[in-house]
């Protein structure tokens, strides 16, 4: 546990940087990058997530964006969130997962992370990697969310392992090819 402690420690740091925030020294690329931790840290995780958004006197302001909440209310927004469990239940699970993959586009998640104006010091953390799964891969989202954050940084908090190329969630299976995100530390 200390570890993930240490480690969460120096995200702080990092944030603080002003070549960080302002998107410098990444030869041109879009500022993506993952910070992987242990799945059994989740709770921990989470719990530090909310104290960089409610901290004050910051350099950086903390966006985040939690894809399965961001799920929810775009099930809830189109009606149909009440009617997962009886049509798993009538038509099976890989016939639910499908329907909702359709509906739940990178795309369409996007319409509901989208800001304007990103202001200088704003950090999008992309969070509920894990808990979105099976319905989103990580990678798609990354590819869609370039040209609307291209300013600011964009801090995907991975329950799994990225080695540069590579995203392994949940440390069992191999979630995405993604060589534009840069490991955080």
């Amino acid at each position: 546990m200390s570890d993930i402690k240490a480690k969460l420690d120096r995200i702080r740091e990092r944030f603080s940087d002003p070549a960080f925030l302002a998107n410098k020294g990444l030869s041109n690329e879009v500022g993506i990058h993952v910070f992987c931790y242990d799945p059994a840290d989740e709770l921990i995780v989470r719990e530090f997530t909310a104290r960089l958004k409610s901290e004050s006197g910051t350099p950086y302001h903390i966006r985040e964006c939690d894809l399965y909440e961001i799920f929810l209310r775009l099930l809830e927004d189109k009606r149909v969130l009440k009617s997962v469990a009886g049509l798993e239940e009538k038509r099976g699970r890989d016939y639910l997962l499908r329907q909702l993959q359709k509906l739940a586009t990178p795309e369409t998640l996007l319409e509901y992370m989208k800001y304007e104006p990103h202001e200088p010091g704003d950090i999008l953390l992309l969070t509920g990697i894990g808990k979105i799964y099976p319905f989103l891969r990580s990678h798609m989202m990354l590819d869609s969310m370039q040209r609307y954050f291209e300013d600011i940084p964009i801090v995907m908090f991975y329950p799994g392992s990225f080695n540069g190329q590579d995203l392994g969630l949940f440390g069992r299976f191999l979630d995405g090819h993604y060589y534009r995100a840069f490991n955080l530390l």
